[in-house]
């Protein structure tokens, strides 16, 4: 057994750097390249214990060096974005599980609150999971969601006292036109990404998006968005409800109608960016299990990051397609799908 070597009282040992240090300092290349990798066994459940020779990085199909390489666990920087254009009884059952949302961040993740239905509100900049969270959250408890049921567009009550199906003083049977509804999720996620994308580079960026999944009448794209977010390494992460949480509406959101919005557009946002597919929950106790899943899951990735050979000047802002593959069988990997160069400082 070597012996134990101790410090003078009132000093030190000598700390290395941490992961979040090696990663700020490669970082000072603008062309270096961080993904942040999730891997699963076919339970579902995180895969520890692997190396960085047992990851293989793909750009545009061709095999990158690995630079960096860590399964340190990472500060978050999290913006919470709740959809309040939900049926109420989802906004109340969402607002029930608030206090397991607070319990999900550690002390050193830092969290930003947004909500949305025709226009996006921010309620709180970023600050640590504190008493003032969980004030803010109290708040919001009383907040309603839409009322339930279509719009009434026809019987007795609908248009008044009716003659042979015209109502009474109109020469003609008027023509029944439902409001249209905005639901403005691709603004909300673009005003989430902007203010996330200023918070410290050394941070994990993830915004946690809480919403049946519906998208209209927002002003940004969904193709704008996600350039957005790619560009700032800003993963999305989300909890589908309501509807979007049953298991036929996954396969009847796909179908789009023009100007009708769309049924679920979270599994794009997710997926492209790595954070997996949407959670599927219903009942409140499931939701917040999931809280304290997710965190977990978005603090301790694996992080990979490599700098690619640069390109010609003409594709430099062109997107670029990332593979990450584990040469492990039976292994389920989530990553982003690829990313947009930052143009060079000049």
């Amino acid at each position: 057994m070597p012996p134990v070597k101790t410090v003078p009282p009132g000093s030190s040992t000598k700390r290395g750097p941490s992961a979040q240090e090696q990663l700020y300092t490669l970082r000072v290349d603008t062309s270096f390249v961080q993904i942040p990798v999730t891997v699963k066994n076919r339970d579902g459940h995180p895969v520890d214990g692997l190396l960085s020779t047992d990851f293989t990085v793909k750009e545009n199909g061709i095999p990158q060096k690995l630079k960096f390489f860590t399964a340190d666990p990472f500060a978050l920087s999290v913006a919470v974005v709740l959809d309040l254009g939900m049926p109420d009884s989802a906004v109340q059952k969402v607002n029930q599980t608030f206090p397991a949302l607070v319990g999900a961040f550690a002390p050193y993740d830092e969290v930003a609150l947004y909500t949305y239905s025709s226009t996006v509100s921010e309620v709180s900049d970023y600050a640590g999971a504190t008493q003032k969270l969980t004030a803010l959250l109290n708040q919001m408890k009383t907040e309603r969601g839409r009322n339930n049921g279509p719009p009434m567009l026809g019987g007795p009550l609908a248009n008044g006292p009716m003659v042979n199906g015209v109502p009474v003083g109109s020469p003609t049977e008027p023509v029944n036109t439902p409001p249209k509804e905005a639901h403005v999720l691709n603004d909300a996620i673009l005003r989430a990404a902007l203010d996330l994308s200023k918070r410290d580079r050394t941070r994990r960026k993830i915004i946690f998006v809480i919403s049946d999944g519906r998208e209209s009448g927002s002003k940004a794209s969904y193709r704008d968005v996600l350039r957005l977010l790619l560009s700032n390494e800003i993963e999305v992460k989300a909890i589908a409800v309501e509807a979007a949480a049953l298991p036929l509406y996954g396969k009847l959101e796909r179908l789009h109608m023009p100007g009708q919005g769309y049924g679920n557009i979270l599994p794009k946002y997710t997926w492209a960016t790595g954070g997996g597919l949407p959670f599927n929950e219903l009942s409140r106790s499931a939701i917040e299990d999931v809280y304290a899943e997710v965190m977990s899951e978005a603090r301790n990735q694996y992080t990979l990051g490599y700098t690619p050979a640069r390109p010609k000047a003409p594709t430099t802002a062109a997107y670029r397609n990332i593979e990450v593959l584990v040469d492990r069988p039976g292994l389920k990997v989530s990553a982003k799908d690829g990313y947009y160069p930052v143009a060079a400082a000049r």
